[in-house]
């Protein structure tokens, strides 16, 4: 078994410039000092490592002169592959945190008036074009490689199309209006500079399309190593790219196919795991539910952080036993939505009418006890709030861990914090902020069976939408996974009690409740579930724009979250926002004689 740090090598002569509409000349034009000559890449041996190149463009990471950069060169944080920023803080999920002045460009981000001259933009882009140009050299080398069989080089090359498939789906649900370049594009093999300006005037969502299906047609159901792509996970990223452009009738049973028969690359039948925390802990990562994952791993001799997830940087609490660094605050109107009524059921439509109650203005040295009311289990796996405990670390003590409470609110994110009991192996202090090998799980199976329910309702059977949604509300049902009381407060790794943290109450919808409710409805609960089970996991801002609900719902979460906090009282959703701006800087290196090939957004 090779280890998780194969996913980051790094081949000089691959990794020069990244090729991107309006930059420079081509790597083919270069010599890299020590690098190779495309001709010794052109073997078996050679073109695997360019493909274990595209697989470590994954994280948007690299260690450079010993400091943790992006791919193209800037903060590791503005292009964490969890979209973080993009789909949770601009998604109504959480608020930027730390204080307002820090790394103000993600405030501007997250209220809306982010402009196409924020550099995170073009961070963005260039990393996900970054990956995309490793996988077209990848299939550039290969149609030369002769020491392979035909079926070994349809499966690289289905390696390399799925990945492309999903950098590009990602530049797609960020900035809509994107150029398609791949191993046959004129602008990838000619060395004319003019050539490398590619339009975006194309909807690329076929070509992605035609990346997956490939790939779920070529790749092998079990693979020999972890943390490469199977079948499997290739068809619920064709499903997905389906389900963006509301093709339910071609989703829906690519879905179901997966629900039934699905495995992970390893083998393993795909499940729910019976631990919600097990997907957020890198003692049992790579599991039943684990789809597909970008992979991390902490101190294993590398050198550096650079194989650590080092995009979640920012995302712990404030002092306590972390070093870094108040950021990722989740907000009090996701809090309130793991509110639940006496049968055990969410509040859909009414939620931020029975709020949690928090500490907001109260000294961690005063007196507080949390909501005792109805909640969902799974808010105490996602968030870190006042009096419960927070992993292994000891009881969250509130505002000695936040950085400023009137700004970003009382809470702390949590799905991305190692464990206190294997943080030897599993953190990662070598850089200025911590680091930890918590993989992050692409798509999960809990988000197939979500994605399966939603076409289900849209397109199909309300009783097979309630009974997936069923299933992922039974998992936070069973107490076996819920967050429970230390036996010693003072000591938090001497064990847990049987005793629940709070008062859990969860239950699955009464048979035939989609049914009588109606389409309507049962769509709202599919909508509504996603929320809650993949909260701060980076979906919620495409989810609201795929669904055509953005303005009314982020405009609604900023009117009520600004009663709480200060940092979005000037947000504002507008009609041109469910699309980010092509950064400015690709627009204005891809003038041609005189003209910008790259055509900005609508509204910016």
């Amino acid at each position: 078994m090779i280890m998780k740090s194969f996913y980051h090598i790094i081949l000089s002569a691959a990794f020069a410039t990244p090729l991107i509409a309006g930059c420079g000349k081509s790597f083919l034009e270069r010599t890299p000092q020590s690098s190779l000559e495309e001709s010794a890449l052109t073997n078996k041996k050679g073109v695997n490592t360019l493909l274990i190149g595209a697989y470590g463009a994954l994280d948007g990471q690299d260690f450079k002169d010993g400091d943790l950069v992006n791919l193209s060169g800037g903060s590791g944080y503005a292009v964490s592959p969890d979209n973080w920023i993009y789909g949770s803080v601009c998604g109504g999920d959480a608020h930027k945190g730390s204080d307002p002045g820090d790394a103000a460009a993600v405030l501007q981000i997250a209220t809306f008036v982010g402009n196409a001259t924020n550099s995170f933009f073009n961070d963005k882009w260039r990393v996900d074009y970054e990956g995309v140009r490793r996988c077209n050299f990848v299939l550039h080398v290969l149609k030369n490689v002769t020491d392979m069989s035909a079926d070994e080089k349809k499966e690289l090359e289905a390696e390399a199309r799925f990945l492309r498939g999903h950098f590009f789906s990602d530049l797609k649900k960020m900035f809509d209006h994107v150029p398609w370049v791949d191993e046959n594009s004129e602008s990838f093999l000619k060395l004319n500079v003019d050539d490398y300006k590619v339009p975006n005037d194309k909807d690329i969502w076929p070509m992605i399309e035609a990346d997956f299906k490939f790939a779920a047609d070529n790749l092998n159901e079990v693979q020999d190593v972890i943390g490469r792509a199977n079948n499997w996970a290739a068809k619920a990223y064709l499903a997905k790219t389906y389900l963006y452009q509301k093709k339910y009738a071609l989703a829906m049973p690519i879905f179901e196919d997966i629900i039934a028969n699905g495995v992970t690359a390893k083998g393993t039948k795909l499940a729910l795991t019976t631990k919600f925390h097990d997907n957020f802990d890198a003692f049992t990562e790579n599991n039943s539910e684990a789809v597909f994952s970008i992979q991390y791993s902490a101190n294993d001799g590398s050198g550096g952080t650079g194989n650590a997830n080092q995009g979640e940087m920012l995302n712990y609490p404030y002092n306590g036993p972390f070093s870094c660094c108040g950021f990722y605050q989740p907000s009090q109107d996701l809090v309130n939505s793991f509110r639940t009524d006496a049968a055990g059921l969410p509040y859909i439509d009414d939620f931020n009418d029975h709020a949690v109650k928090n500490d907001m203005n109260i000294a961690s040295s005063d007196a507080f006890t949390p909501d005792a009311g109805n909640l969902d289990p799974r808010l105490d796996w996602t968030v870190g709030r006042r009096g419960i405990p927070f992993l292994d670390w000891g009881n969250h003590p509130g505002n000695d861990w936040v950085r400023d409470q009137h700004s970003a609110g009382p809470y702390a994110a949590l799905k991305n914090v190692y464990m206190q009991a294997t943080q030897d192996k599993y953190y990662d202090g070598n850089g200025w902020a911590p680091g930890n090998a918590i993989n992050y799980v692409l798509i999960r199976f809990s988000d197939v069976l979500l994605m399966a329910a939603e076409c289900q309702a849209e397109a199909g059977d309300l009783t097979i939408a309630q009974n997936h949604v069923n299933e992922v509300r039974n998992r936070a049902a069973n107490p076996v996974g819920w967050v429970k009381t230390y036996i010693d407060p003072s000591r938090p790794m001497a064990g847990y009690t049987n005793t629940p943290a709070a008062h859990y109450k969860v239950s699955p919808y009464a048979a035939g409740t989609f049914t009588t409710k109606g389409k309507a409805w049962a769509v709202k609960a599919v909508r509504f579930e996603r929320k809650l089970e993949l909260a701060m996991e980076g979906h919620r801002y495409f989810d609201l724009v795929r669904w055509g609900i953005a303005q009314s719902e982020l405009n609604r979460y900023f009117s009520y979250e600004k009663t709480i906090t200060t940092d979005i009282v000037g947000g504002n959703f507008g009609a041109k926002n469910v699309r980010y701006p092509i950064p400015q800087r690709q627009i204005d290196l891809s003038v041609k004689n005189g003209t910008s090939v790259l055509t900005q957004n609508t509204g910016y």
